[in-house]
C-alpha cells in the first residue's frame, strides 16, 4: 500500500481525478482509495495547515503512475 499527498488539492480538482481514475477502469476500494482534508484555520493568523488530498493505492505501480501523471 502506498500514499500520495496531493497538497492543495480542492474538493472539485480530487473529485475530477477520481472519475478519471475510475474511467480508466480502477475500482475505488480495490485499487484506489482517497481522503480529502480541508484546510485548517485560526481565527487570528488565518490558514494554518493547507488542504490536501491522499490517495492511497493498493498497487504500487499504480501509485507510481500515478505520481508521475498527476504531480
Amino acid at each position: 500500500m502506498m500514499k500520495v499527498k496531493m497538497d492543495g488539492m480542492l474538493p472539485r480538482q480530487a473529485m475530477e481525478t477520481v472519475s478519471e481514475l475510475r474511467d480508466k477502469g480502477y475500482v475505488q476500494g480495490i485499487d484506489f482509495d482517497f481522503t480529502y482534508y480541508p484546510s485548517i484555520n485560526d481565527r487570528f493568523t488565518g490558514p494554518t495547515k493547507p488542504c490536501c488530498t491522499i490517495f492511497t493505492f493498493y498497487k504500487e505501480s499504480l501509485a507510481t503512475w500515478f505520481t508521475l501523471r498527476y504531480q
